[in-house]
């Protein structure tokens, strides 16, 4: 499995005009969460010009369906996505593993 990012950029005012889609687009995210794609995800701050999403999965589909399906998207308020394939080597759902290969304890110190 791979990890991807999905980039957001968004309209000036988005933080007033994402209320009536935002019910929407957290179901959305709640099932991709609930199958496994969606690992972390949250709108970047000061100023809130955008938002990164992680997913977890084999490919760049299911990240560009949950893009083209999401409220936000569809409704104006996303001004441009995209999908950038991240090759993450450290922590515990790394893709590529190097150095150590379990998780650190404090009683490794």
């Amino acid at each position: 499995m791979k990890h991807f990012l999905l980039f957001y950029d968004v309209v000036d005012d988005f933080v007033t005009r994402r209320q009536p889609f935002r019910d929407a687009h957290l179901a959305l995210a709640r099932s991709s969460y609930d199958r496994g794609e969606l690992i972390l995800a949250g709108a970047l701050a000061d100023p809130p010009d955008g938002a990164v999403l992680l997913f977890r999965a084999a490919s760049t589909e299911p990240v560009k369906a949950f893009a083209t399906s999401d409220p936000y998207v569809v409704n104006g308020l996303v001004t441009r996505w995209r999908v950038r394939e991240w090759t993450t080597v450290v922590g515990d759902s790394a893709s590529v593993l190097r150095g150590r290969t379990q998780p650190r304890r404090a009683s490794d110190e």
